[in-house]
């Protein structure tokens, strides 16, 4: 796995050659048990490394298109797993709990839901108040800029919009990790403030 921007954060990823950019799991290392984010498929290297850093024992799954490789690595390191309960009735993957808007699923990890996405009640989350993790809805085509999931794919373009706006109210987000593309490390709330801009 690839260190981040914080000693306790670390990705592995999964080049999709149809989109030309890499889809993202995230683990977030600490003493009361390692949190991952959308688990993409794990090489033996990634699985050992994060083994050595103390398993897993929850996994975040911010949508049903987040799936991913959840059910092998939750088997693998017997994780629990928790999901939008926006999408309780549908996600393909049984959920040991279900997430919604000021959730905090453990200390320093606070839940939103996202409006308007391709889903309904996609989740984002925030780390200790400076890092924003997302899965579909914010993305990262471009190194340093971030974007918007195409209008096509949107369920509600205007509660889309609403709820990255809304993103702005928090501070200060120094990172961005995005599900799909290139994780933002610096001036996050700014990459945010600028995608706002590009929406109007």
């Amino acid at each position: 796995m690839k260190a981040l921007h914080r000693p306790e954060l670390f990705s592995w990823s999964v080049f999709d050659e149809r989109l030309n950019l890499d889809f993202n799991g995230y683990a977030w290392v600490r003493a009361g048990g390692n949190v991952l984010v959308d688990p993409v498929a794990m090489s033996e290297h990634d699985r050992a490394h994060l083994a050595s850093l103390g398993g897993a024992a929850w996994i975040v799954v911010t949508n049903s298109d987040h799936v991913r490789a959840t059910r092998e690595v939750a088997a693998h390191f017997g994780a629990q797993v928790a999901g939008p309960r926006g999408e309780r009735e549908g996600l393909p993957i049984s959920c040991d709990r279900w997430l919604g808007s000021d959730d905090e699923l453990v200390p320093g990890l606070r839940v939103l839901e996202l409006d308007g996405s391709k889903t309904p009640g996609e989740l984002a989350l925030v780390l200790d108040e400076t890092t924003l993790v997302t899965g579909d809805l914010v993305r990262c085509h471009t190194a340093g800029s971030l974007t918007m999931l195409p209008a096509k794919k949107l369920r509600d373009r205007a509660a889309a919009v609403a709820s990255i706006r809304a993103l702005l109210d928090l501070q200060p987000i120094e990172a961005v990790l995005v599900g799909d593309g290139w994780p933002v490390f610096r001036d996050g709330r700014l990459r945010i403030a600028e995608l706002v801009a590009s929406l109007q």
